[in-house]
C-alpha cells in the first residue's frame, strides 16, 4: 500500500503542488552547493553503481567516461523535461533508461519499484555502470541504491547506509525511506531463508 493512500485527496493535491513548486528552487540550491561546497554532483558507490543528482543533457560525455550503460531515474516526468533526457533521449545516446516515478520530499519508492530498479542494475552489471538519480541524489535514489547494496552484498540496512554515506556524505534518508529500506531487507531475507530451508529439506 502506498503512502499516498493514507492521505486525503486534498492532502495529496497539496503535496503534489508543493513538490512541483519547490523543484526548480531546490535544484538551483543543489547546483550552488555543488559549486561552493565539498558536495559532488555524483559519487561512485561501487564498481557498478553511481549515485547522483539529475544528469543534465550536457553530461553525456562525462557519463560515457564513467562507462555508464544505464540510468535509473526516480523523477517524475516534469522533473526531466527541461534539463535532462527522457527514455528516448538516453536511448539515442546508447544508454538504457528506466524511470520509476516517485514524488519528491514526501515519498519513498514502493517495493515493486525498488525491486524493478535493483533487477535493472543487476542486468547491466556485465556491461558497465548504472547511474541512479533523483533531483539531488540524496533521498529517493539513495533509497534504491541502499536496497541494491543490501541484495548485492547481503548487507543489513545499517551497513548499506553506512557505506553509501562514506561515499556520498550528504545523503538524506527520512523515516519513510528507512521504512522502505527495512521492508526490502526483511522481504529479501525472508525469501532467502525460505529458499535455504527448502534446499536443506
Amino acid at each position: 500500500m502506498g503512502l499516498g493512500s493514507e492521505r486525503s485527496p486534498l492532502q495529496i493535491f497539496g503535496i503534489k503542488m508543493f513538490a512541483r513548486a519547490s523543484f526548480y528552487p531546490t535544484l538551483m540550491y543543489n547546483i550552488a552547493m555543488a559549486r561552493v561546497s565539498s558536495r559532488k554532483w555524483y559519487n561512485r558507490i561501487d564498481n557498478h553503481v553511481i549515485l547522483g543528482a539529475l544528469p543534465f543533457r550536457g553530461m553525456v560525455d562525462a557519463l560515457r567516461k564513467e562507462n555508464v550503460k544505464g540510468i535509473v531515474s526516480l523523477n517524475e516526468n516534469y522533473e526531466l523535461w527541461l534539463f535532462s533526457h527522457n527514455k528516448e533521449g538516453w536511448n539515442k545516446n546508447n544508454i538504457k533508461f528506466l524511470q520509476l516515478p516517485t514524488r519528491d520530499i514526501f515519498e519513498a519508492p514502493c517495493q515493486s519499484k525498488l525491486k524493478e530498479g535493483v533487477d535493472f542494475i543487476k542486468t547491466l552489471k556485465d556491461e558497465g555502470t548504472v547511474y541512479v538519480h533523483c533531483k539531488a541524489g540524496r533521498t529517493r535514489s539513495a533509497t534504491l541504491v541502499a536496497c541494491y547494496l543490501i541484495e548485492q552484498n547481503k548487507w543489513t540496512p545499517a551497513e548499506a547506509i553506512h557505506h553509501m554515506r562514506s561515499c556520498r556524505s550528504h545523503i538524506l534518508l527520512g523515516p519513510q525511506q528507512r521504512r522502505a529500506i527495512d521492508t526490502y531487507y526483511k522481504d529479501n531475507n525472508d525469501s532467502s531463508s525460505s529458499n535455504t530451508s527448502r534446499k536443506d529439506s
